[in-house]
């Protein structure tokens, strides 16, 4: 079957097709096309109202994995063409969850409880755990702060797991490059990326411009400090001079010397911080766990005329 291409005009077509025949409000739908880009289907369900997806045939399992996510009380309009044309029916997701996609279409997916917020700092108990030990969720949540993602962002995290899939989900309309270079590490993400149903990560196992060429020049770098780490700047600064970077050490040696390290790689505004969180325990004591410094900072490529 020939796959349809959603223009302009095409989108539109739907749009009043749905306008016409239904009396759900449009006026907030969020609008998806999952045949251009690696969109994730189920974080936009999450957080909007009404979202209108439009998707090429072949996708057998898109209600089952909604339905899974927690989604299944979700109602889906839909016609049986690939035309804007001919009766619309509605059915629950979880009445759908044997269906595929049989015909490039446009659908809408009502969500009663969407929440239009960001996630920030997720519980830990929500990923896969296998190899990995996440940082505390409090901790990721400055960091997240630190890094300030946009919804377009193109990012590279470097031994961030939990990182990589936090900004996945805040960058949809960009992509998350995530650098495992452990294979069980990179196993576990691939069962996370999997868990949390997104297409706009890809994960590779080291940093240089030959496992880079096909992805776009990263906005922003998360990392964590090893070895490789100024291996890793001097490509990231040869592709973006004007890269922003946030970096997470156990080790104060390391925290101290880094601001150096920046500075030679042309950054500026270089920001170090020590996060310390301690939680109440069930005996009436406080437990302090691991306090990690964050080191952000800026590049600042100066006028050819200064």
């Amino acid at each position: 079957m020939e796959q349809q291409i959603f223009t302009n005009e095409v989108i539109i077509s739907w749009l009043q097709y749905y306008a016409k025949n239904t009396t759900l409000d449009l006026e907030h739908v969020k609008i998806i096309d999952i045949t251009k880009k690696n969109k994730n289907v189920i974080p936009t369900v999450e957080a909007h109202k009404t979202t209108m997806v439009f998707t090429n045939a072949g996708i057998q399992d898109i209600f089952y994995r909604l339905w899974t996510a927690g989604l299944g009380d979700c109602e889906v309009w839909y016609n049986e063409g690939s035309d804007p044309s001919g009766q619309i029916y509605h059915k629950p997701v979880r009445d759908m969850i044997d269906r595929g996609i049989n015909a490039s279409a446009g659908m809408l997916i009502l969500n009663p409880n969407a929440r239009n917020t960001a996630k920030i700092g997720l519980s830990n108990d929500i990923f896969q755990r296998g190899s990995i030990h996440y940082v505390g969720s409090e901790i990721r949540a400055i960091i997240l702060n630190k890094m300030a993602v946009a919804p377009q962002d193109d990012i590279c995290v470097i031994g961030g797991e939990s990182i990589a899939i936090e900004t996945a989900l805040l960058a949809p309309e960009g992509s998350v490059i995530a650098v495992e270079y452990s294979k069980a590490d990179r196993s576990t993400l691939e069962d996370n990326v999997s868990h949390f149903d997104l297409h706009n990560v890809k994960i590779i196992d080291h940093v240089d411009a030959e496992s880079m060429k096909d992805f776009p020049i990263p906005r922003l770098v998360f990392l964590v400090a090893s070895a490789s780490t100024n291996q890793e700047l001097a490509y990231l600064t040869s592709v973006n001079p004007n890269i922003d970077v946030v970096i997470y050490t156990l080790d104060f040696k390391v925290a101290a010397s880094l601001p150096a390290t920046l500075q030679e790689y042309g950054f500026t505004d270089i920001d170090t911080i020590q996060v310390s969180v301690s939680k109440l325990g069930s005996n009436n004591t406080f437990k302090q766990e691991v306090a990690p410094w964050i080191i952000s900072a800026h590049t600042r490529i100066e006028s050819e005329n200064n």
